[in-house]
């Protein structure tokens, strides 16, 4: 774990690696989760070790339906957010779950520079009423029918996702090609590699936008959770969300987690950060010392025992407390979740990143991949 200060903006490492090799098809059928408004039927798939640790994933949005973990006790519950059939995903949610790109996060007025070209994109969020592209707009990764495989690489049952997402899409430049590969290994983690090529020079950011209760995903809000997150600076943002482009000291702030804070014990601080995205939604510059999978985060639930250790390869972690969940939204099995009844931990390229040069790129050009890695590690205290 690392203690130490980014010194400087991270870098684009990630974009540069090598190809690695397929893993072996196994066929297994999978279930039927409903079918979408254009007829297409949905299927949900299973992975499971032999400690019952079992993540449920869809190829509507590459979407994490279910997620069971166990408590101190060993009791296995439910612990991320969503809904019973595809249906509600297609309508209703909020991302729950699901893969967002091309691009995670916010781009400012849905605008950006490439290669001395203005790029317009589709512009579906409206923070402070100032209009911005969000998780890849209107129809984003988590609202298209994904090419699913389950495989049996040796690290543990797995299931490969594949879209390519058309040049002009949601107003992007270029075809992408992207694979998608949720893996749980033995020791109750929870692994998602993130693949991706392109023919024409586009912004990329790929993350999942699971929300997540350690108590059960009908466990009321998430106020007493513990949070701790390996970031001595954050990305300030103005009245729209969108980063100002400084990187701000944590020091004596509500955005201090270097040591454990419940994520409720300062969130109604008098912070005009807090104020304006009413509650934590911001970008933690992750205090890295490799371009390696590093520890990010850490989320632990006294009461159940239950703690979520996140690693990454990226250089920031969105932290978002569920604030615009109000109390009105039914999922599983009808039930209502209650204002800030999940919380995320959205491993990423900073927001807004084709416009702030200061930051990492996040341009995918011809000729390279993009590689990039979260594990979501499960385990009791």
């Amino acid at each position: 774990m690392s203690g130490n200060p980014a010194a400087d903006p991270p870098t684009g490492a990630a974009y540069d690696r090598p190809r690695s090799s397929s893993f072996p098809i196994i066929r297994v059928n999978p279930v039927h989760f409903g079918t979408t408004r254009a007829g297409i039927p949905a299927h949900l798939y299973r992975l499971e070790n032999p400690n019952g640790f079992r993540a449920e994933i869809t190829d509507f949005g590459g979407t994490l339906v279910r997620l069971l973990a166990p408590d101190r006790n060993g009791r296995l519950a439910d612990v991320v957010l969503g809904f019973d059939s595809v249906e509600r995903y297609e309508t209703d949610s909020p991302y729950f779950g699901g893969i967002i790109g091309r691009f995670g996060n916010r781009i400012a007025h849905g605008k950006f520079t490439l290669d001395g070209s203005v790029i317009s994109l589709a512009c579906n969020n409206t923070p402070g009423g100032i209009p911005c592209h969000l998780h890849g707009g209107v129809v984003g990764f988590d609202k298209v029918m994904w090419r699913a495989e389950l495989q049996a690489p040796a690290e543990g049952p797995a299931l490969r996702l594949q879209y390519r997402s058309r040049d002009g899409e949601e107003g992007y430049p270029g075809n992408l090609d992207v694979t998608v590969t949720y893996t749980v290994t033995a020791d109750n983690a929870l692994r998602i590699d993130y693949q991706a090529t392109t023919d024409r020079p586009t912004p990329v950011n790929l993350t999942n936008h699971s929300y997540f209760n350690l108590r059960g995903e009908n466990g009321g809000d998430i106020l007493g959770h513990l949070l701790t997150v390996n970031a001595s600076t954050y990305t300030p943002v103005d009245a729209g969300l969108i980063p100002t482009g400084d990187l701000a000291s944590v020091a004596g702030t509500p955005f201090d987690f270097m040591a454990p804070h419940p994520v409720g014990e300062r969130i109604h601080a008098a912070d005009q950060q807090l104020r304006q995205a009413a509650g934590y939604d911001h970008n933690f510059v992750l205090d890295r010392n490799t371009d390696g999978l590093e520890w990010a985060a850490t989320v632990f639930e006294p009461d159940t025992g239950r703690r979520l250790d996140v690693l990454t390869t990226e250089p920031g972690i969105q932290f978002y407390s569920g604030n615009f969940l109000d109390g009105t939204l039914a999922g599983k099995n009808d039930r209502i979740y209650p204002h800030r009844g999940g919380l995320c931990l959205e491993t990423q390229h900073f927001p807004d990143a084709p416009n702030q040069p200061q930051f990492a790129s996040v341009i995918l050009r011809k000729g390279r991949e993009l590689r990039s890695s979260t594990v979501h590690r499960f385990s009791v205290v």
